[in-house]
């Protein structure tokens, strides 16, 4: 079986076969090497932002009520000040202790580090509000046109949303209003769906917090996010979540609470190289942490998801990736939920307690050739008290193949009923089972392979 760590080593020991003039060529190195010569005493070299020194100091700027560099409590104050130390080549924005209001997200931009007082400094963002538009827009334009402009006001984040009416799918559009006469709303860019009357559209008062598109190298530490989910509407972790990232690197995520959101709290999609570490994610709507599509080796490390749909849940070809000292407690389906071509993935020594459903959940996956989630490796865990009367501890299904369950600890301490440990489905491939505890079930095992015994301890 092929596994993350085999993968590394690999590339490692054929770099160090080569000769040096060829191991020297760009073209020899490999996605995660080192490079093959050490760097020592690095300068500052125009257009050369790999190796930078590492500088005594960067500018800091302060924003919240009172006593800071920027004073204020809602989006204005902190964009203006990641703006400005972004310009200068990247710093920290510290915001106070207080609670900021947001009627937009605040964009961040690469090279920045946000932080705050952990609790003391909460952000959260103003009720959404939705109305329909009260006029056709086709996909080139940069405007809209509300039945009511209601609260709505220039800088605000908003969503449009529609069906499209040739084929009935969604059309979800996040824009910034920029410009405003009577109920016509000019956006910070144009359209590029078509925003008709026949498919109902809305303008809505939504948006993910903090966020970041095509940005790198930014922390986020020390803050309390709060999504008001009980004056927000619904919208879900592909398009907005407390935090939310699109198309990123290296992101680094740590202290933070995030909580009450109606939708996930924190997601990130086709983003490499995340770490998520020592994070609470709590009373969510849907997803606790979401690493998403097409993300490359997300680190998750000693978080709390708590009272969520799903606790962790790996998304569509999330890879290399390492979720490892979580405490997934209380969520409402699943604890942790991994699928679509999420492989080669280790879950470490996380305790999963009181999952509603199932505590770990390998998902079916049919529309494709290999669409499963295989060569992940499941050690050292301990999932208790999964689903109700018919819960399971994990669950192995579709055509999944080449899981590793090593070491982990299966318990249920509720007393009878019709309880299963593990279960593998009919057409699930290769499982190593080894040294796991399994214990408190009506079934321990049940292994729906053809040919195998479909019950054993």
């Amino acid at each position: 079986m092929t596994r993350p760590d085999l993968l590394r080593r690999r590339d490692l020991l054929g770099l160090a076969t080569l000769p040096l003039a060829a191991a020297l060529r760009p073209s020899s190195l490999r996605a995660g090497d080192h490079h093959p010569v050490p760097v020592t005493d690095p300068k500052a070299i125009d257009g050369d932002p790999r190796f930078p020194p590492d500088w005594d100091e960067r500018l800091t700027l302060t924003v919240g009520p009172a006593k800071a560099d920027l004073v204020g409590l809602d989006d204005r104050p902190i964009q203006a000040a990641l703006d400005y130390v972004a310009r200068l080549g990247g710093g920290t924005v510290r915001l106070l202790p207080g609670t900021f209001t947001l009627r937009n997200a605040v964009f961040l931009p690469s090279g920045v580090r946000i932080v705050g007082g952990g609790d003391e400094t909460i952000v959260t963002k103003i009720p959404s509000q939705t109305v329909p538009l009260a006029d056709d827009s086709d996909w080139y334009d940069g405007e809209i046109t509300l039945a009511d402009p209601a609260d709505f006001r220039v800088g605000d984040g908003v969503v449009l949303r529609a069906t499209n009416p040739d084929d009935g799918s969604n059309v979800v559009i996040k824009r910034t209003l920029v410009a405003r006469s009577g109920n016509r709303f000019k956006l910070d860019r144009g359209l590029r769906e078509n925003l008709w009357l026949s498919g109902e559209p809305t303008c809505s008062s939504l948006f993910p917090l903090l966020t970041a598109e095509h940005a790198s190298d930014v922390a986020i530490e020390d803050l309390t996010i709060d999504g008001n989910r009980a004056n927000n509407e619904h919208l879900d972790g592909n398009h907005a979540g407390n935090i939310f990232l699109q198309d990123c690197n290296r992101f680094t995520i740590r202290r933070v609470t995030t909580r009450n959101n109606n939708g996930d709290g924190i997601s990130f999609q086709i983003c490499h190289d995340v770490r998520v570490e020592g994070c609470r994610s709590l009373d969510n709507a849907d997803l606790g942490l979401h690493p998403g599509s097409g993300s490359q080796r997300p680190i998750l490390l000693n978080n709390q998801l708590e009272r969520n749909t799903i606790g962790l849940y790996w998304c569509w070809g999330v890879r290399f990736g390492l979720a490892e000292g979580n405490r997934i407690v209380g969520n409402r389906n699943y604890g942790v939920s991994i699928g679509h071509r999420d492989t080669d993935n280790v879950i470490r020594n996380n305790e999963i307690l009181d999952s509603g459903q199932v505590g770990i959940l390998f998902r079916d996956d049919d529309r494709g050739r290999d669409f499963w989630p295989n060569r992940n490796r499941v050690e050292s865990n301990r999932v208790v008290n999964s689903g109700g009367e018919q819960g399971i501890g994990i669950d192995i299904q579709g055509k999944t193949r080449d899981v590793e369950l090593l070491g982990n600890e299966v318990v249920d301490t509720r007393g009878p009923a019709d309880r299963t440990g593990i279960r593998i489905g009919a057409e699930v491939g290769a499982v190593e089972l080894s040294s796991n505890r399994i214990e408190g079930f009506q079934t321990p095992v049940l292994d729906l392979r053809p040919g195998l015994d479909s019950s054993r301890p």
